[in-house]
């Protein structure tokens, strides 16, 4: 079942303090799955678009960047070298693999629902104590759950809200936000291994003149391109760090930041099992895949906190 959300403004919500304008969605069909309890739950492939020009802006410099990688080095160095027998054609194909898994994971993670709650959701008898009232939307929610200015709705273990993707990383993308982080690392570090070798490891094109091949796109080749190849793989690389130790301990950004450690039942768990739980499955392969489904695992951890 295809559930389609879009975002526009100009809809007012009651606070808790006053009333203001905010965001609101339009749905397709009913988003009782999002209140069900978790041992029923299943993640359908909802389409979660939110109106915001910044993160529009954001999105677009992004898919500029993995653009500019994957036409300008395949044209110039992989294919090239290639037809020449210099490079075996499994590189090629990997590095175009790696790019498409890139965009897969940057469409998903900015159009999947990251867990946003309905606003008459259903609560069962057993689980009542699990929940609290938002005391910006009047409405109620999991604990741990988080209210997201930018979006306008409450969101179920939100970590936090990434321009970068135009959405926020909550419980039910937040496995989605980690492979995009995984593969544009890999991306951009392919693309720094190219740069690096097309001046200092791969044997001269004999098609071409390499002066004035170096002349004409050294600025945009050796330049541009690994500048900007150190700075995902840096940015990425440090982020990417950062969720996965919050995803170990059982933490997110937003309990970080707010310094409400104390409140929350931490847990110990193994890497394979946090991850497990994030991702969905305990099939490690299935971890790489963005075109699937969510399937919430039910342990005793995730019931006792219902996030």
């Amino acid at each position: 079942m295809l559930m389609l959300s879009v975002w526009r403004d100009g809809i007012v919500m009651p606070s808790a303090c006053d009333r203001r304008t905010v965001p609101q969605p339009i749905h397709s069909s009913s988003d009782q799955t999002a209140a069900t309890p978790r041992s029923s739950r299943v993640m359908k492939l909802r389409l979660h678009f939110v109106v915001d020009p910044l993160g529009w802006l954001c999105v677009s410099l992004v898919f500029g960047i993995w653009l500019y990688n994957s036409v300008f080095v395949p044209t110039l160095v992989l294919l090239p070298h290639y037809k020449e027998g210099h490079i075996p054609w499994a590189l090629v194909v990997c590095y175009y693999l790696a790019s498409a898994l890139c965009i897969l994971a940057l469409l998903r993670a900015s159009t999947a629902d990251p867990g946003r709650l309905p606003p008459d959701p259903h609560i069962p008898f057993s689980e009542r104590a699990d929940w609290e009232l938002c005391n910006k939307c009047n409405l109620m929610r999991p604990k741990r759950s988080h209210h997201c200015s930018r979006c306008g709705h409450c969101v179920r273990r939100m970590d936090h809200h990434c321009p970068w993707i135009n959405n926020c990383v909550g419980e039910d993308n937040h496995w989605l936000f980690l492979q995009l982080c995984f593969y544009t690392q890999v991306l951009s570090l392919f693309t720094l291994v190219m740069d690096f070798c097309q001046y200092y490891y791969f044997q001269p094109l004999t098609a071409l003149d390499q002066d004035a091949f170096t002349t004409q796109h050294e600025l945009a080749l050796l330049r541009v391109s690994a500048l900007m190849g150190l700075v995902m793989f840096g940015g990425m690389g440090s982020l990417f760090y950062t969720q996965m130790a919050g995803i170990i301990t059982d933490t997110t950004t937003i309990e970080k930041m707010s310094r409400t450690l104390d409140e929350i039942h931490v847990t110990k768990r193994s890497w394979q099992w946090a991850l497990s739980e994030v991702f969905g499955t305990r099939w490690k392969l299935l971890w790489l895949i963005p075109l699937r489904s969510r399937h919430p695992l039910q342990t005793a951890h995730s019931l006792r906190n219902e996030v």
